[in-house]
């Protein structure tokens, strides 16, 4: 930002990729004073996925069912999703504090401690999902290479839970039950069919019409 702190003065973007921490950190520290043109170069960002597990807080009922109808695909159906959560770590690479603290204030206040995102997760069926991200912790790192002379790398490791799903096959039918007759009988004319008959000590009677039961 400028004097003022209101005007943006420079507006640097930092590169995004899916890979482990490990492989990152390999590239950047083949060349610790980062004097060659190669593609790595800091500050970065990379991001992986851990693990996954089954939560069965979220578990819905195995028989229901989700819904999706057009004229051209017909009836879709499909099974309750499974709820899984997915952990990722998100590794940022800076060779000064304040560039890894600008980067992080760019992330964490949307973190209260989960972040929703609407996501469809089957693009054969109507239905979105607001999925919670959950910030777990944060967390420095500082790797020197050499002597205390030589360049440092910052590493902040960000620790997150996604909170999907994952989805069984959907299935596809033609035949739909579009309309239903149903047939109603009452007997309006003969008052015979509605008496109400009950048992007497004395043999078997009926009320007669209008007659208080």
């Amino acid at each position: 930002c400028s004097s003022d702190l209101a005007t943006k003065k420079e507006l640097f973007r930092v590169p995004l990729s899916y890979g482990s921490k490990e492989k990152y950190l390999t590239r950047i520290t083949s060349d610790p004073n980062l004097t060659k043109s190669v593609a790595t170069v800091v500050p970065r960002i990379s991001f992986e996925l851990i693990g996954l597990s089954y939560d069965a807080s979220r578990k819905q009922m195995s028989t229901l069912q989700n819904f999706s109808y057009n004229t051209t695909d017909g009836l879709k159906t499909q099974y309750a999703p499974i709820p899984y959560n997915f952990d990722f770590t998100l590794s940022i690479y800076v060779r000064n504090h304040e560039d890894g603290t600008q980067i992080l204030e760019q992330i964490l206040p949307f973190f209260t401690p989960d972040f929703n995102v609407t996501v469809n997760f089957n693009s054969n069926m109507t239905q979105k999902y607001d999925m919670p991200i959950i910030l777990n912790s944060a967390s420095p790192e500082v790797d020197y290479e050499g002597d205390m002379l030589s360049t440092r790398l910052i590493i902040w490791t960000l620790d997150f839970t996604a909170k999907g799903f994952i989805y069984p096959p959907v299935k596809t039918s033609q035949n739909i039950i579009e309309q239903a007759n149903t047939n109603l009988h009452i007997d309006t004319i003969s008052r015979t069919s509605q008496k109400v008959f009950v048992d007497y000590a004395n043999g078997s009677n009926y009320f007669a019409e209008e007659e208080t039961i």
